[in-house]
């Protein structure tokens, strides 16, 4: 059985030592060539080696997005098979589009199955090429890629991704953001307009002075009066007329 030379693309170590553990012992068919962190070293490794499938995590948080390696790969006939911590309703979506994902932890049946899939003469460049830009038409619509954003203030300017925002606040006709890494930033921008740009699978204006990402939240509690408490301990309040709404969204987490 000839064998598929594969790349593991992630730049997690930990993810690429358990993919690799769990390709090697259930899915004889693959040979692991090499594994990458980034899109330099990947595209190296893709001249150098010349692997028939990736195994791809869309979206490094290092600040890569899966998809700029592919937009550089000249052989667009590779297979790919994504790897991906997106939640419920964007799945949904992929099994939908016929895209082929696994799902961080990667469970050992779902990686079977998509490895079985692939066979060395899938794709011609075309079908490959289209197969891509379904794909990024997808995700786009579910506000997956739109991940930066720029904030501005007297000092200059910032570009940030989204998921590294615990929460902003409003102080008076500007924002302060704060970050996982416990720092904050001080914007020039009005919370209602960063209601308007932020990803709204991710957060949530709880109150006329708060918005959390959902990504970050502990604990909801109503005994009192309605309190979210995030991730860090920090406690935000809910408004009374956003709490049905509020706790709809947390159950379907």
């Amino acid at each position: 059985m000839q064998k598929i030379s594969t790349l593991i693309i992630d730049d997690e170590f930990h993810a690429r030592e358990n993919l690799k553990l769990l390709l090697t012992e259930f899915c004889p068919q693959i040979n692991i060539v090499g594994e990458a962190d980034g899109i330099q070293s990947a595209l190296k490794q893709i001249n150098s080696k010349k692997p028939h499938l990736l195994f791809l995590d869309i979206r490094m948080p290092s600040g890569a997005e899966g998809f700029e390696l592919l937009d550089l790969i000249p052989d667009k006939s590779i297979r790919v098979i994504f790897i991906t911590a997106f939640k419920e309703y964007a799945i949904k979506a992929f099994k939908a589009n016929a895209i082929d994902y696994l799902l961080k932890p990667v469970d050992i049946q779902e990686l079977k199955n998509a490895v079985a899939k692939i066979k060395l003469t899938d794709f011609t460049n075309e079908q490959n090429n289209q197969y891509i830009n379904q794909l990024k038409s997808l995700t786009s619509s579910l506000g997956i890629l739109n991940d930066k954003i720029s904030i501005s203030n007297k000092k200059g300017i910032k570009v940030i991704y989204q998921k590294d925002i615990i929460r902003l606040e409003a102080d008076g006709n500007c924002t302060i953001l704060f970050f996982s890494d416990n720092t904050s930033y001080f914007d020039t921008r009005t919370l209602k307009k960063y209601e308007q740009i932020l990803n709204k699978n991710n957060f949530y204006r709880a109150h006329k002075s708060h918005i959390i990402n959902l990504n970050y939240v502990q604990e909801y509690s109503r005994e009192l009066r309605p309190i979210i408490t995030m991730k860090n301990g920090v406690k935000i309040p809910v408004s009374r007329l956003k709490v049905k709404a509020l706790t709809a969204i947390l159950k379907s987490l």
